[in-house]
């Protein structure tokens, strides 16, 4: 029988805005606690997030309450789309699906961006742990998705929740990923 690793990537909880200093609203603390009972009975036996404060304060009721570290990895941030704020950012981002590797002025290009996510969740699957939390934001969690689907883009990026959790799943024969979107919200 084929043992499976399993990944949930999470999307962080509502939050009081975008900046890495950014924590939780009110909202956002109940879904974390929500959070941490949905994924209390998975076996959980490592927690990996972005150093960002919303990200942190997403999974910390989980580690509490199952008495685990969480690790930190700046590979987790958020992706930078451009340097300086811009009203049609959607637009822009949208743009940034379709040509993988364009690049604004001082951010970073979706090819780019996935790569790191990539080389974060190869490090969680050579760590000694079965179902590990990897912790993250919109943006890069859709451009992670889309390294194992390549039919995830814009549109599924507009559709994830705060907080959301998908699955991955990763056979011990080396076998292609499998990725399920589990959360109930």
């Amino acid at each position: 029988m084929v043992q499976l690793r399993n990944i949930y990537v999470v999307r962080h909880c509502q939050a009081e805005g975008q900046a890495p200093d950014a924590g939780l609203t009110i909202t956002g603390m109940l879904q974390a606690a929500r959070l941490a009972e949905f994924l209390s009975d998975q076996a959980i036996d490592r927690v990996v997030s972005s150093p960002y404060v919303r990200a942190r304060q997403s999974i910390a009721p989980l580690a509490e309450r199952l008495g685990l570290e969480v690790t930190l990895d700046e590979r987790l941030t958020e992706r930078i789309l451009s340097a300086s704020p811009s009203p049609d950012w959607r637009e822009k981002l949208l743009l940034t699906y379709e040509d993988m590797d364009l690049c604004y002025e001082g951010g970073e290009s979706s090819s780019a961006a996935m790569e790191r996510a990539f080389q974060a969740v190869e490090d969680i699957l050579h760590q000694d742990c079965r179902n590990a939390v990897l912790v993250s934001h919109g943006n890069l969690i859709s451009l992670l998705l889309k390294y194992y689907d390549h039919r995830i883009g814009f549109k599924e990026w507009e559709a994830l929740t705060n907080p959301d959790v998908y699955r991955l799943s990763f056979p011990s024969d080396g076998g292609s990923p499998s990725l399920l979107r589990v959360w109930p919200g």
